[in-house]
């Protein structure tokens, strides 16, 4: 239903040092990735790893796969065919003709959910595994014995014979018609998962990405011979392919590419996929930046820093820990009069519910989540912003959990994470105060608060005269030349601005006066709750 009512833009912003990929709902961002140059170790990658240490205490392994921290294996992460797999890996290494395809070998006896892994794997044992959670802080990657291949309609899993359909397919006729293509050309010893994006499609398409899929297996299977270990075999594909791959629908707009090669690419894949869809991919070749041309990099700036300003007036403090994530929903200057004090409760958690749903997906937040609405009498209003914030998460692909709010008011969500998550903080510590206070690290965060300062002021507060002071470099800087800042915010605000300079501020201290030279606390914009609270 969702996709059905959303249009979607992917832009693609490829420098030397990374990629950047940003994706907006309905002129919304809402997931922006940063891709860096040269990582081999990303979730879906396989490798034929080299056990290197058993952990008895914690019942797992660490394996190296090459990377310098070591992969960590759960022993319930193994699968319970991880012997016949060995087996497998075992009988190709030492090159048995035998052992060309995995239909003929013979399923060995599987494994005890509540086993031990010392019974299984041994030290300098090489194993087969895939990378399901990528490197994220001080941490390896984390990886699992199950094998998983994934294609555009289908999941290919090597040494199951599991056959099975989304549960999001709800229609029991389509759910049979998909199980009858598949069964014709189901092999034995492979697995197959039908994914929801299958639903109605031709069983041409669905074979053509089974064929696909078979070849990269088998592929897989070359790859796995007696040369140096530990060794990849298999790479997922890039983060672009991924997103296009998992995303791709009719609700599709356009795909934006900066580059040449990365253009010829995606279209060479989308050939591949979906051949009827090329024409959405657009090579982006204007002067201005891709993300300046479509107003991206001013949505970044203003979507990751710690306060999250809503339209409305509402606002979101976000605050990142070692152990979890919390956020705090105000209120700000937000109020009907016509409303009563529990209605405009409920309205500006309905609408901060929104925001945080996006907001997640954005940073790409995972683990332990806290939010504090504002707190709510009504135990039916309660249920109301619970069933808004688990139909906001739909949109969202990553494994989650919501549960109602509880007698304080918090509402508690996990979110899995698989990669390290997008951590664009405006601000640095100050140098001067030895990081007692933040300065941000860019002139355009800095000037886009001014105006934000400015806009609420003079539109909010009535103030039709300012007095601005700063330090004298960025009095210069917002006031030399003819189309300078000062001039653009007067004839925008419609408001008499003035601009001073005092050598005794720091470069980035500022301060706003009214028409009769009083300091106006502009901190009251953030800090201040209205009756809501």
């Amino acid at each position: 239903m969702i996709d059905k009512e959303t249009h979607k833009e992917l832009f693609v912003n490829t420098t030397n040092a990374n990629v950047e990929i940003a994706l907006q709902e309905d002129g919304k961002l809402v997931e922006f990735h940063r891709e860096f140059s040269g990582n081999e170790f990303t979730v879906g990658n396989i490798y034929v790893g080299r056990v290197k240490k058993i952990l008895h205490g914690l019942n797992a392994a660490f394996i190296d796969i090459g990377h310098q921290k070591d992969a960590f294996l759960h022993y319930l992460d193994l699968g319970v065919k991880v012997k016949t797999i060995n087996k497998f890996v075992k009988n190709r290494l030492q090159n048995n003709p035998d052992y060309l395809s995995i239909e003929s070998i013979k399923e060995e006896e599987h494994i005890a959910k509540k086993g031990n892994i010392k019974d299984v794997l041994t030290v300098n044992q090489l194993i087969l595994v895939q990378i399901i959670k990528e490197p994220i802080s001080t941490k390896g990657p984390r990886v699992s014995g199950d094998i998983a291949l994934a294609g555009r309609f289908l999941v290919f899993i090597p040494f199951s014979n599991q056959l099975s359909v989304s549960q999001k397919i709800k229609n029991e006729a389509e759910r049979d018609r998909l199980k009858k293509i598949i069964t014709k050309y189901h092999p034995k010893n492979v697995g197959i998962i039908i994914r929801t994006i299958a639903e109605n499609k031709n069983e041409e398409d669905i074979y053509a990405d089974f064929q696909n899929l078979s070849e990269r297996w088998n592929q897989i299977i070359q790859n796995i011979n007696g040369i140096k270990f530990p060794k990849k075999v298999a790479s997922e594909l890039n983060r672009i392919g991924s997103f296009i791959r998992d995303l791709l629908n009719d609700t599709f707009d356009a795909i934006h590419i900066n580059d040449v090669d990365t253009f010829k690419e995606v279209r060479e894949f989308m050939k591949v996929i979906a051949p009827e869809r090329i024409d959405i991919i657009k090579l982006y070749q204007k002067s201005t930046p891709l993300f300046e041309h479509y107003g991206i990099d001013k949505q970044i700036r203003t979507g990751f820093g710690k306060i999250v300003a809503i339209k409305s007036g509402i606002y979101l403090v976000i605050e990142h820990t070692e152990a979890l994530n919390v956020i705090d929903v105000n209120s700000g200057h937000r109020i009907n009069a016509f409303k009563s004090q529990e209605e405009n409760i409920l309205a500006v958690n309905l609408e901060a519910a929104t925001e945080i749903a996006r907001q997640l997906r954005l940073r790409d937040i995972g683990g332990i989540i806290i939010i504090d609405f504002i707190d709510m009498r009504s135990s039916e209003n309660q249920k109301i912003l619970h069933k808004r914030l688990k139909e906001e998460m739909k949109k969202d692909r990553a494994c989650h959990t919501i549960l109602p709010p509880n007698k304080f008011g918090l509402v508690h969500i996990t979110r899995e994470r698989v990669r390290p998550s997008a951590d664009i903080e405006p601000k640095d510590k100050c140098p001067t105060c030895q990081g007692s206070g933040k300065i941000k690290t860019s002139h355009l965060f800095y000037i886009d608060e001014i105006e934000a300062y400015i806009e609420f002021l003079v539109e909010k507060q009535q103030e039709k005269k300012l007095t601005l002071i700063t330090h004298p470099f960025i009095h210069a800087y917002l006031t030399k030349g003819f189309f300078n800042w000062k001039r653009k915010w007067q004839r925008k605000y419609h408001c008499k601005l003035t601009i001073c300079s005092d050598e005794t501020y720091s470069y980035l201290e500022y301060r706003f006066f009214n028409d009769t030279l009083g300091e106006i606390n502009i901190w009251t914009y953030i800090q201040d709750k209205s009756r809501c609270n």
